[in-house]
């Protein structure tokens, strides 16, 4: 690699910082991450920011700007209650997928912790918010800040005009059909403000077009006492766009008894929850890009001289922290961490790239001794979910280094079963079995409209199709589908069905929407 010209020059000494050695540090980053990486990430705004400004970020889901509501404060006062305690501590950063690229430090990390945040955040998550597929396909980088000042003001305005009580219960219903308001496949539609405020005007004269589709399609008065056909019913699934796994883009276009500002709000949580979307399915990759970025930045940084021995000890600390995976038997187990899972991969990645085994030269023919890790890191960053990212690149040497095995686990034995070890067959049904742990469709419900009763009550009909026999929580799903027959406006009733064999094997009756 090619070494910096002032290489021989301290970036800071001592652990206090002021904003020009932030933007000293910074600007030596960036060399080192575009000129010798060729990263590519938005440019960069940092700002500094207070623990109680940590604090109120983490409250309103990261977002620099939001919406109020009743559980921001809430999650608020849990989390300071636990910080003030000494039970949790605060994130170096926050980082907001947006451009240019907004970077949050805080002030009380030492100048070493600020350099390292701004290299992992500011370059290597901007890097891959920038160029993975998901974020491309799915998010708006352009427009998502406009947007959240959008969506504040105009609840806010809501407020004002129909009572907080209303707009609150809105928002609670929306915000417990979250996780069901996405497009799973890309409709990616760049959030102009512009035609936002069109729309919100458009809705303000006028009922939703789908309004009086939707009553268009009952039977004529003559039609009443005729039994419909196949064709009818077909006809219907058509006009209405069914079946509809997007639960809120349903309400938001064909709930019978909505305002139009009801709509506007649904449409808002819908957007937000498409925002998020790519970041549920990357969690493993993202962490283990902009991780990977960090500790490769902070050795060039040492490795030229620009920082001190100390800096780059105090790095290695925070850094292995970071990474550190407890055992499944250590007390302070909950699970893989995402960050050394992320770094272990890419950092094998590496060493295959330049000093291949026999081994890797079997598993992975195509990477092995090929000189070009960062060449190998960009395409995997830009190509690959966390599923697809683990089953295609997970080699035996993470497996054994991390002394991952796979169990059986069948609520019926009284025993676990270990059923995959470390050799050829099992290294392929660890990495199979812990890639179908990062799949979304086994974790979050696969639930759709299917029907609505227009000739009847109006009763929406959804379908859970369960994968291996895991039905909802009664009384969850309960509350859930309050909150749906309270946006319907009429009886809801789920059906679950298993989805390989399409029988019912559970059903909750209909649920009538409460008075507000």
């Amino acid at each position: 690699m090619n070494t910096i010209t002032d290489d021989a020059c301290l970036l800071y000494t001592g652990a206090d910082w002021d904003y020009a050695l932030i933007k000293r540090a910074h600007d030596a980053i960036e060399r080192i991450a575009v000129d010798e990486m060729g990263l590519d990430p938005y440019p960069s705004q940092v700002e500094v920011i207070s623990s109680e400004q940590m604090l109120d970020a983490y409250s309103s889901m990261g977002m620099p700007l939001f919406y109020r509501h009743w559980s921001f404060g809430k999650h608020f006062a849990r989390d300071e209650m636990y910080y003030r305690k000494g039970m949790t501590g605060l994130a170096y950063e926050i980082v907001i997928n947006s451009n240019p690229c907004l970077c949050y430090i805080m002030e009380e990390n030492t100048m070493t912790m600020q350099t390292l945040v701004m290299a992992h955040a500011a370059f290597g998550h901007s890097h891959f918010f920038k160029n993975n597929h998901l974020f491309k396909s799915w998010t708006d980088a352009e427009g998502i800040l406009d947007y959240l000042d959008f969506a504040k003001s105009y609840v806010a305005q809501c407020e004002e005009r129909y009572g907080r009580w209303e707009v609150e219960r809105v928002l609670d219903a929306a915000h417990a059909l979250m996780s069901h308001g996405v497009h799973r496949y890309p409709r990616r539609q760049p959030l102009n403000l512009v035609q936002e405020m069109q729309r919100k005007r458009d809705r303000a004269r006028y009922e939703e077009q789908t309004f009086n589709d939707l009553w268009r399609t009952l039977p004529r008065r003559g039609d009443e006492d005729e039994e419909p056909g196949a064709q009818d019913v077909s006809a219907r699934h058509q006009a209405l766009g069914l079946p509809e796994e997007n639960l809120l883009y349903f309400l938001e276009k064909r709930a019978p008894k909505l305002e139009h500002w009801q709509r506007e709000i649904l449409r808002i949580v819908r957007m937000v929850s498409q925002y998020f979307y790519p970041q549920k399915q990357t969690k493993v990759m993202n962490e283990g890009c902009a991780t990977s970025v960090h500790y490769h930045i902070m050795n060039r940084l040492y490795e030229t001289g620009q920082v001190t021995e100390g800096a780059f000890m105090e790095f290695l600390h925070q850094h292995t922290n970071v990474v550190f995976q407890p055992e499944f038997d250590d007390p302070r187990f909950s699970g893989i961490n995402p960050y050394a899972l992320g770094f272990n991969i890419l950092q094998d990645l590496k060493r295959m790239c330049l000093a291949p085994t026999a081994e890797d030269r079997r598993w992975f023919p195509d990477i092995a001794g090929n000189g070009d890790f960062l060449g190998t890191w960009k395409h995997a960053w830009a190509e690959y979910r966390d599923e697809s990212f683990i089953l295609q690149f997970l080699g035996p040497k993470v497996m054994r280094d991390m002394r991952l095995f796979a169990v059986h686990d069948d609520a019926a034995e009284p025993h676990l079963k270990v059923e995959a070890i470390h050799d050829d067959a099992g290294y392929r049904e660890v990495r199979r079995a812990l890639s179908a742990q990062y799949d979304l469709a086994r974790h979050e419900p696969d639930i759709q409209v299917v029907d609505v009763d227009l000739a009847g009550d109006r009763k929406l009909i959804l379908e859970h199709r369960a994968q291996d026999g895991r039905l909802l929580e009664e009384k969850d799903a309960r509350r859930v589908l309050q909150h749906l027959a309270n946006l319907w406006g009429y009886a809801v009733r789920l059906y679950e069905v298993d989805a390989r064999t399409d029988t019912v094997i559970n059903e909750f009756v209909d649920v009538e929407p409460t008075q507000p």
